[in-house]
This record gives structure tokens, C-alpha cells and sequence, in this order.
């Protein structure tokens, strides 16, 4: 992947996206285990929907361009491993980059979040990678072993999270793109 084909725009619009990625997480989490651990709705994979929203809009925000939810993940990965707190080594850059790997995996096919369908199919896919990646390295949970019930409450919460937060992500985009921000021509209608 070459930065040649960002713009300092779209280089910017990626910093910001993982640094709002990164800044929410704290925020967001304890709110949701409020509301989902009397439940015992797995908060982590409905607070993700919230976190994994960024990787969506920033790659519509650079206008679709391929290798955008990589970098934001990449970006986000290294801001982590550089705090004090909530680390978890190395492994932060493979947990925050395989979420915008999968996102960029779905944009292959679906050309980025030029529909509602389509942001939320990104958002699943970043949503659904990063709970299973947190479950398996972090959790260590065995997923064979783990009972069906569990198992797919963690998934069907995951994707009606990461789904959610991709239309959210849709919504934010089309309003920017209402207000011509970053003056890009890609917003012309």
C-alpha cells in the first residue's frame, strides 16, 4: 500500500479518525456495560458498533479510497501501544488493524459506504473481527468449547452493533457531505 495516493487531506481525515476511535473507547464502554450487563448482553461487541464506526466514515470521507480503514486501524494501533494504559503489547496493532482489514476486505467488493447497506455491511465485518479477535487472544476463550448460546448472542450482537454504527457512520457521512467538508469535489451532487 502506498501513501502516495493520499492526499494530506485524506491523511488528516485518517489521524482524526483513529484518534476519535481511540478517545471514545473510554467513554463509550463504561455507559454500554451499564446498560447491557444486567442483561448479560455482551457490552464490548455493543460498545464496538461505536468504536468501529470511525474505520467507516473515514474510508467514505477520503472519497472510498482503498487501504483508508487499514491505516485508520494501523494509526489507532499505535497510538495505543503508546499509552500507559490499556495496553496490550504488540497485539494492540493486530487487534485494531484486522477490524480495518476486514473492513477494507468488504469494500472490495461493495466500492466503500455508498449505501446504507453497504456501511453496515463494513461495520459488521469490523465489529465481528474485532469480537472475535478480543474473545480468542484476549478473553482466551476457546470457541469450541464455548456453549451455542453464548456463542451466538456474542455474534448476532456484534453484528447488530457493527451495523448499526456503519449506518451511523452512513448518516454522519451524508450529512458532511451536505456541508461540503474538507471542500472535496466528490460531494458534488
Amino acid at each position: 500500500m502506498s501513501l502516495k495516493k493520499f492526499s494530506t487531506t485524506d491523511l488528516v481525515v485518517i489521524t482524526m479518525m483513529a484518534a476519535l476511535g481511540i478517545a471514545i473507547k473510554p467513554v463509550i464502554t463504561p455507559l454500554v456495560q451499564i446498560l447491557t450487563g444486567p442483561l448479560l448482553i455482551p457490552g464490548g461487541t455493543v460498545a464496538g458498533g461505536f468504536y468501529m464506526l470511525w474505520l467507516v466514515l473515514g474510508y467514505g470521507l477520503t472519497g472510498n479510497k482503498p487501504g483508508t480503514a487499514l491505516l485508520i486501524g494501523l494509526v489507532q494501533g499505535i497510538i495505543v501501544i503508546l499509552q500507559p494504559f490499556a495496553n496490550h503489547g504488540a497485539f494492540s496493532i493486530i487487534s485494531y488493524a484486522a477490524p480495518g482489514l476486514a473492513t477494507e476486505l468488504v469494500y472490495l467488493f461493495l466500492k466503500g459506504p455508498v449505501s446504507p447497506a453497504a456501511a453496515f455491511a463494513g461495520g459488521v465485518a469490523a465489529n465481528l473481527t474485532g469480537s472475535f479477535l478480543v474473545m480468542l487472544a484476549v478473553m482466551r476463550v476457546n470457541i469450541l468449547r464455548l456453549p451455542a448460546v453464548p456463542f451466538l448472542l456474542m455474534f448476532f450482537t456484534a453484528v447488530l452493533a457493527g451495523g448499526l454504527g456503519g449506518v451511523v457512520a452512513y448518516g454522519l457521512l451524508t450529512r458532511l457531505r451536505k456541508f461540503r467538508a474538507f471542500g472535496r469535489e466528490q460531494y458534488e451532487e
